[in-house]
């Protein structure tokens, strides 16, 4: 049986291809719903941890708000690519699915699940609490994968390089932190979390950038700022969810990836990095071109 490090390498050679292959030949609807499953897993480990806590979600329903905050940024992302006059003004006239509305519709059916459920009124609210929780912290960040790989044109190398990014730095930092790491970040999340490791990061993610920006449309100094940004929000994304997992007194998210955890454990630093690449782009990048 195969285990430990080992393990490890198998399912990352394994994922990593299909993952790029998807990302680089798929069309957006394909990384759409690749993405929404995804984060449909990582809700349910949240979930999971929860309920260890005495938070019951309402799974299904919140798992069907999920979707449609990917189908959303799916639609959002198809609009923002069509630049035609007459689409914008048909656009202009019809009614707009926005991800407030989808909240909007989240909140709706959550009260009424409230009112009708048989559950006693003291679990109400940690319910509806958990569910919103699970829909900020992890649904809601992570659908910017939609949007990344919706760019038209530069969509699949925009949210490549974004994997990249997160990847390289954070094998920079397991192999600095496990090498010379000495000051620890935040003992109290992780013992293993070192500020040599995090230079390390940061590092890495620009190593990351500068090779990306040879062959990339954006201009190379847009892409060390990007790659800057993703290291520090994929950090901070990654100690935000071992603070989750102190709370429910876990080591990992969940066991659905062999030698990996769970998939919250393995999508955590890029819930915080895609979105920080997604809105510098476009509110930076986009706007000088």
């Amino acid at each position: 049986m195969i285990s430990g490090t080992p393990l490890r390498l198998l399912t990352a050679a394994i994922l990593i291809p299909l993952v790029i292959a998807a990302i680089w030949w798929g069309p957006t609807g394909l990384v759409t719903a690749l993405a929404a499953i995804i984060a449909i897993a990582a809700l349910l480990e949240f979930f999971a941890m929860g309920a260890r806590m005495g938070f019951q979600a309402y799974r299904y329903w919140t798992c069907v708000a999920a979707v449609g905050i990917f189908v959303q940024q799916w639609i959002a992302a198809q609009s923002a690519n069509n630049t035609r006059l007459g689409d914008l003004l048909d656009r202009a006239r019809s009614p707009q699915i926005t991800l407030e509305l989808v909240l909007f519709v989240f909140v709706l059916g959550a009260a009424a699940i409230a009112i009708g459920s048989r559950r006693a009124l003291a679990e109400v609210l940690p319910s509806i609490s958990i569910s919103a929780a699970g829909l900020v912290v992890i649904v809601l960040p992570f659908s910017a994968v939609v949007r990344l790989h919706g760019v038209d044109v530069d969509g699949p190398q925009l949210l490549l390089f974004t994997l990249v990014v997160v990847w390289v730095g954070d094998s920079a930092a397991y192999f600095a932190g496990r090498g010379f790491g000495r000051w620890k970040m935040s003992p109290q999340l992780s013992t293993n979390k070192t500020w040599e490791g995090a230079g390390a990061n940061f590092l890495g993610a620009l190593l990351a950038g500068a090779v990306f920006s040879y062959w990339a449309t954006i201009p190379p100094e847009h892409m060390l700022v990007m790659a800057g940004l993703a290291s520090v929000a994929g950090q901070v994304g990654d100690l935000f969810e071992s603070a989750f997992k102190r709370s429910a007194g876990v080591k990992d998210s969940g066991t659905i990836l062999p030698g990996h955890g769970g998939m919250l454990d393995r999508i955590d630093a890029l819930i915080l990095a895609a979105p920080a690449v997604w809105y510098y782009f476009e509110w930076v990048v986009m706007k000088k071109f």
